[in-house]
């Protein structure tokens, strides 16, 4: 009998953040980078046990997946292609703004389709971060504010939406 892994949606977000954190903790230096990227670590490990724990997510219907599985294909492709056309440019300084943006992008549609307005605000957030984070890049030399600042910031953010579908803002009150 094989066996299938469910994740909640908080989990699900959590792991997001976690790759966001990785993402730009790479642009610090590397004591620092260490130290904060095992700090994330541990802050996504800790959210995806504590999301996972009490799983009352209701089932998502068929078609919802296959639209969530569509969206994700979009994403890949566009963060891909993306990345190699602003390499080939000479814009590559701009492929990690741009990769959170598709990223925020999607989560647009991703919200309508689950229904929970919880991930158009994430989505609105991590475009304007991505935005800024662009015009920073633009103005700038070094990988702190393209990868760093984009990076962790959108890691806080999916962290903080993560605790909120948990049911960890309401026990901190």
């Amino acid at each position: 009998m094989a066996r299938s892994v469910t994740l909640t949606s908080a989990a699900v977000l959590a792991l997001g953040g976690g790759v966001a954190w990785l993402v730009g903790s790479s642009a610090l230096d590397a004591g620092v980078g260490t130290v904060v990227l095992a700090l994330g670590l541990a802050v996504t490990v800790w959210l995806v046990v504590t999301g996972s724990r009490d799983a009352v997510d209701r089932p998502v219907e068929r078609w919802r997946s296959r639209r969530l599985l569509r969206l994700t294909v979009i994403g890949i492709v566009l963060i891909a292609a993306s990345s190699t056309l602003l390499g080939l440019v000479s814009y590559g300084e701009l492929a990690v703004p741009v990769a959170f943006f598709v990223v925020g992008a999607l989560l647009v549609p991703a919200s309508s389709t689950l229904g929970d307005r919880t991930y158009l605000l994430i989505g609105s957030a991590m475009m304007v971060l991505s935005a800024v984070g662009g015009l920073l890049a633009l103005n700038s030399v070094g990988e702190l504010y393209p990868r760093g600042l984009v990076g962790l910031g959108a890691g806080l953010l999916l962290w903080a939406a993560s605790a909120y579908r948990s049911g960890l803002v309401p026990q901190l009150r």
